[in-house]
């Protein structure tokens, strides 16, 4: 197993050695030429392009060797690990997540709303209004089925993008649970193959990559939120990609930025201040797609805009490191003139216009909601669009309705309970003596419980602690990074204390928690060349981590699919009186 994780060659996630500030050794000057007589050995030269864009390390080939292939094919297979592994656990986060996702059979929780409302937008291309759920529900799952479906635009709570997502699986295969559970099931999907991908480039290891999108794959809450049509996972999906496509300007930026550097007669680039206080770094395609990621998550659900702010300041204090390692003298002035407006114009412009975007059926229409509010309407804003100046009113309306929201729900939750998984969300339960089989006298349950696999979320916490450390004391970025985009998913909920939020909002940051296990597995295992005793205690001890968060996933896994079990066998699983 790989567990180099660090951002330079020969620094582990572990090591004392200070990963954020990623200092250069100086050339030995004229004494250390004189002491060599006195046997002083100069400490190897770093050549700051190396620094700048740490290489990727070479894979090994023993896994070919043990199959018996030759060294080529053995080192084509080594080198096909980069993209073989994540989609293996891609295939395994699919195939769970599939299996049987029409059940459980009914329009479970929110899905009332959003299932209805993606109909809604694929035959009017707004909201349309139902009957009450009591009403319409029994008649959209009857056979033959209903679809009391008005043509009167409805106020919503959330903008259309996500109920589009889900309305694309109700194109493909039809109004029922399969229709509109399948693009959230593929999304869950996607985003396992792209936390691989993305713990891949982070820690520089194809191995911790891949132990962070399988901790993905067996994260009980990412499971339930993929196989329910709710919104929380696609906001998941952008806001992870945004980071992924975040990580790849980062690496393109500072090879652009390694690139311009003066190198001596050795071939070593060493930090040049004029360097890297006037070269600029191009073109950024990254950014501009991570702005359109970011739009389109707010375009979700508005709790993307958080990640849209959190994730421009760690852009920028990464702009910050970049300069400073190429040897800017004043790298905060020189981000300042060189790179933070051309940031926010790559980012929150496009953001703007992929949010609005998203609107086109809304402005297309002559039914929407409040979409001719504005008409005939005078006042101060006359010269902007009476369309944009309708939507402006209607998401006042919304933002009121949301930050407002305190209606008492039996399945609500503070935010402090979250991590700890203290109060999960029950989607679905049904009891009775006589189902599915089932004939013990303790009668049968069954349930769709939203919980977070708990020894994945507990080892979270305390991984959590340790990237603290190590971001704090060690001023290592990638720990930054997690703990930005954790804060981004997590902090903003505790400014709403009087509000209803759910334990389930937290499937927006599970990724990051999952990259949190993994870089404090990688420190545990120690870097190559490690002493072999520690490396072998490090592997072990995160083996058996990681084989009881498997087995943590296999034993909740009949009440995160709403098998039938008996009565007793579902109370076991009640570890604590608040999951009931």
């Amino acid at each position: 197993m790989t567990s180099d994780t660090a951002s330079e060659p020969g620094i582990a996630a572990g090591s004392d050695a200070d990963a954020r500030t990623e200092t250069v050794q100086p050339e030995p000057g004229v004494w250390a030429e004189r002491l060599r007589r006195f046997g002083f050995v100069a400490r190897p030269r770093t050549d700051t392009r190396d620094v700048l864009v740490p290489p990727f390390p070479e894979p090994g080939t023993r896994f070919g060797e043990a199959l018996g292939l030759g060294p080529v094919a053995a080192h084509r297979v080594a080198r096909a690990t980069g993209w073989l592994g994540p989609l293996l656990v891609a295939v395994l986060a699919g195939a769970i997540r599939f299996w049987n996702l029409g059940r459980p059979r009914g329009l479970v929780f929110d899905e009332t709303y959003y299932a209805k409302d993606a109909w809604s937008l694929l035959r009017l291309g707004y909201e349309g209004t139902w009957p009450d759920r009591k009403v319409a529900d029994p008649q959209v799952l009857a056979d033959p089925q209903v679809i009391p479906l008005s043509d009167a635009g409805a106020f919503v709570a959330h903008p259309p993008l996500g109920k589009w997502v889900i309305a694309v699986g109700e194109w493909m295969f039809g109004f029922d649970p399969f229709g509109w559970r399948f693009m959230v099931a593929l999304l869950g999907t996607l985003s396992v193959l792209m936390l691989c991908r993305i713990g891949r480039r982070l820690f520089r290891s194809t191995a911790l990559g891949c132990l962070a999108g399988l901790l993905l794959a067996l994260d009980g809450l990412h499971f339930v939120m993929s196989r329910m049509a709710l919104l929380d996972l696609v906001v998941m999906f952008f806001v992870l990609a945004a980071f992924g496509a975040l990580l790849i300007d980062r690496d393109r930026a500072r090879a652009r930025l390694a690139a311009s550097l003066p190198v001596d007669e050795d071939g070593f680039a060493g930090p040049d201040a004029y360097t890297a206080e006037q070269t600029g770094t191009g073109v950024r395609p990254w950014r501009f797609a991570a702005g359109l990621l970011l739009g389109l998550a707010a375009a979700c659900k508005w709790n993307g805009l958080y990640f849209l702010a959190f994730f421009m300041v760690m852009t920028l204090l990464w702009d910050v490191g970049s300069r400073r390692v190429a040897g800017a003298h004043r790298p905060y002035l020189t981000v300042l003139h060189r790179d933070a407006g051309w940031s926010v114009l790559s980012v929150v412009p496009v953001a703007v216009a992929g949010y609005l975007a998203t609107w086109t059926g809304w402005f297309l229409s002559d039914g929407g909601y409040g979409r001719h509010w504005a008409e005939g309407r005078g006042g101060p804003w006359s010269w902007i669009p009476a369309s944009l100046r309708s939507l402006w009113h209607y998401e006042s309306r919304v933002y009121d309705f949301n930050v407002g929201l305190s209606s008492p729900h039996r399945y609500e939750s503070n935010p402090w309970s979250w991590l700890v998984q203290g109060r999960p969300v029950a989607y679905h339960y049904e009891t009775d003596f006589v189902q599915d089989g089932c004939r013990t006298a303790s009668g049968c349950s069954q349930e769709v419980l939203a919980l977070g696999t708990p020894l994945l979320w507990w080892s979270a916490c305390l991984a959590l602690l340790y990237l603290l450390f190590r971001w704090a004391m060690r001023r290592d970025w990638r720990a930054g990074a997690v703990l930005c985009a954790v804060a981004a998913g997590y902090l903003p909920w505790f400014q709403y204390q009087d509000r209803t939020v759910f334990a389930f909002y937290a499937v927006v940051f599970v990724p990051y928690l999952c990259l949190a296990v993994a870089m404090a597995a990688g420190a545990l295992v120690g870097p190559p060349g490690t002493d072999g005793r520690r490396r072998t205690l490090g592997t072990v001890a995160v083996g058996a981590v990681v084989l009881l968060i498997v087995w943590n996933f296999v034993y909740f896994f009949p009440i995160y699919t709403g098998a039938t079990i008996p009565y007793p066998d579902w109370h076991s699983r009640m570890w604590f009186d608040t999951w009931i």
